[in-house]
């Protein structure tokens, strides 16, 4: 069974993300990491680049795939996980915590209650 903290939003493609003043945390979920299995490179996105909707921010890589990174809504990315570059594994072992990706700042933070709830997010992981 994943682990689906309730004060995080989510998205079909497997981010979750965190609400903190005027920005957003991004990482991905516990039920994607664990479908990758083992992390092992990280390619990240620039602290200034911008990102529509849906756009592809940043690739993990696994010993099983490449998987791409979606910005849930568009902004601007404001911080980047750098120990991330040294320490890929940290998505596995704490996909919620030292394991986040991106903050941004969201064009638009009312765009947030269309993503999904945790009970939302259950329903399409099956659990």
């Amino acid at each position: 069974m994943s682990q689906v903290p309730e004060n995080l939003y989510y998205t079909k493609e497997h981010e979750w993300i965190r609400i903190d003043g005027d920005e957003v945390w991004i990482g991905i979920t516990d039920h994607a990491q664990n479908a990758l299995t083992d992390i092992v490179y990280i390619e990240l996105p620039e602290e200034g680049d911008d990102f529509e909707d849906m756009g592809e921010f940043a690739i993990v890589e696994s010993v099983k795939s490449a998987s791409p990174i979606f910005a849930p809504l568009a902004g601007v990315i404001t911080a980047v996980n750098e120990n991330l570059d040294d320490t890929p594994e940290l998505m596995n072992e704490d996909p919620y915590g030292e394991g986040w990706i991106v903050k941004m700042k969201l064009e638009n933070m009312e765009a947030v209650s269309g993503l999904l709830s945790p009970e939302d997010y259950r329903s399409e992981i099956g659990e």
